[in-house]
């Protein structure tokens, strides 16, 4: 087959791969409620669905991405992909809530290495004239799989099951490992090169300690930053880094060249990576929360609105890769998470209670062009940053910044949300002249159990049946929904702070001009 056609198969190959992998961090949200009726476990058993995946898949993407440089990008790649096939068809048929969590990171190893590979891949498959293109199609399967998790996830779960959310991975698996064998050709392998197993062990026990902290804060909101589950955990991802940095520093054939991080372009690219992952990808959880709990959507009214965002991917996506292939990519990163920092204070500024879907549009409409905008060039300006002997770890670092990024952003963002919410209700409870004085701790006590994220839920519950009655009962639903917009506009803040960040990185870090290397083999 002619090079002009098999490149383009090779594109759609890793494009589907990369839309799974990405898929399976955002689709298991919408399916929580039925897994917790299916296994009848506790919200934080259920959280490792979704922490035991995306821990495993971060702390796996470094070492993935040189074994794939070692032994050929096109092997590792493909059993990642036998391996995240045979994660999701476990997973689709565990028995319980323990086993689940084992094979989501089994599955985790595969999403991995699908991830990281993939952009490789595309960069050595294509000329440097049409690679803005292919990352702009890439990058638009990464956007439009976190974005439209849960119009998928709501549209499986509500008519086929929870279950269905993981064996519906398995038919477009395999048709990816059958077209992968037949399009994609084996990049030239270092015989010479010898794996640094010291390198290997630091910097994926590095990751996973410093992701596992986070999601120790995430799953326990109680816990102080200096609280020893978390502190010990960040101590020793400090002594592990220090330990990874002296031995890459030592070895004769390190896993990562640490003279990659003196190019200011790629520095600038993996800080707008990890905005983005902490701004808006963050975001989409507690966004996901306000329309389901607050607003009244369903999980799959949720997803259709969120096409908002995802939708833009589509057709903004590849014509970023083109702008970027032919401008730079300086401006249009910087640009891109500048149209989002205004689209999240346009919400801000816009969004009361009660809560309305005409409030949240324009904002949507804003992040969607930031979000299809934004990820072409990030990707370009990575690959372009790097000696061609290096886009391997250059892939796997930029996935690095970008899961760690939306790692913390979903920690930070629920402790402004928590903060904000708990102040609010705490003064309007207490000020309230309708409420009387007996019952505002009491109900106080309610809310602050029930939590931010309760929304509706509370008003429903058997803890809320005896203030039914009580003529301040409406009063005091409103006086929740506006806790919840007070922390929301926290939110928000930080949202645009984060994404502004990453808008003055970017303009400062990366170079006006790309750097153009050979195509990589």
């Amino acid at each position: 087959m002619e090079q002009s056609i098999r490149k383009w198969w090779v594109l759609a190959t890793v494009s589907l791969a990369v839309f799974m992998a990405m898929l399976d961090i955002t689709i298991v949200n919408v399916a929580f409620p039925e897994i917790q009726k299916s296994f009848s476990s506790d919200f934080s058993n259920l959280q490792w669905v979704l922490n035991a995946y995306t821990l495993v898949y971060a702390a796996m993407l470094l070492p993935v991405s040189k074994l794939g440089d070692i032994i050929g990008r096109k092997k590792v790649f493909l059993i990642g992909l036998g391996i995240f096939v045979i994660g999701s068809l476990t997973s689709g048929l565990a028995s319980s809530n323990l086993w689940l969590n084992i094979f989501r990171g089994f599955q985790g190893i595969g999403g991995a290495a699908m991830m990281s590979l993939s952009l490789t891949i595309v960069t050595a498959s294509f000329p440097e004239k049409q690679r803005g293109l292919a990352l702009g199609i890439w990058s638009s399967a990464v956007g439009l799989a976190i974005a439209g998790g849960p119009l998928i996830g709501g549209a499986l779960v509500d008519s086929l099951g929870w279950r269905s959310i993981f064996l519906v991975n398995i038919p477009i698996g395999m048709v990816a490992i059958l077209l992968g064998i037949f399009f994609i050709r084996e990049s030239e392998k270092n015989n010479n090169e010898k794996i640094d197993y010291l390198g290997f062990i630091f910097s994926t026990a590095l990751i996973f300690t410093m992701v596992l902290a986070l999601i120790q804060k995430e799953m326990h909101t109680n816990y102080l930053w200096t609280d020893w589950h978390i502190l010990s955990l960040f101590g020793l991802s400090g002594i592990l880094l220090i330990a990874f940095i002296l031995t890459e520093r030592m070895v004769k054939q390190p896993m990562i060249e640490l003279s990659i991080f003196r190019n200011r372009s790629f520095n600038g690219a993996n800080i707008a990576a990890f905005a983005l992952g902490a701004g808006l990808y963050g975001g989409f959880t507690y966004l996901t929360i306000l329309m389901q709990n607050y607003m009244g959507y369903s999980a799959f009214e949720t997803g259709v609105k969120m096409l908002l965002i995802s939708g833009f991917t589509m057709v903004l996506g590849p014509l970023a890769g083109i702008i970027s292939g032919k401008i730079g990519n300086r401006w249009l990163i910087s640009g891109a998470l500048f149209i989002g920092a205004v689209g999240i204070m346009v919400m801000n500024h816009m969004i009361k209670v009660p809560f309305e879907w005409s409030y949240l549009m324009p904002g949507f409409i804003l992040l969607g062009i930031s979000n299809a905008l934004v990820n072409p060039p990030i990707s370009n300006a990575v690959m372009s940053a790097v000696d061609k002997k290096q886009v391997g770890m250059a892939s796997g670092i930029l996935n690095v910044f970008r899961q760690v990024g939306i790692s913390f952003g979903v920690v930070m963002l629920g402790i402004m949300l928590t903060q904000g919410y708990n102040h609010s209700l705490d003064n309007h409870i207490m000020e309230s002249e309708n409420l009387d004085p007996a019952f505002q701790n009491q109900m106080l006590d309610v809310f602050h159990k029930a939590g931010a994220f309760a929304g509706s839920q509370i008003f429903d519950s058997k803890q809320a049946e005896a203030f039914k009655q009580m003529p301040a009962f409406e009063e005091s639903k409103k006086i929740v929904f506006s806790a919840f917009n007070a922390g929301m506009k926290d939110v928000d803040l930080f949202i645009s702070i984060f994404l502004l960040i990453g808008s003055f990185a970017s303009a400062l870090l990366i170079n006006r001009k790309r750097k153009i290397h050979p195509n990589v083999k």
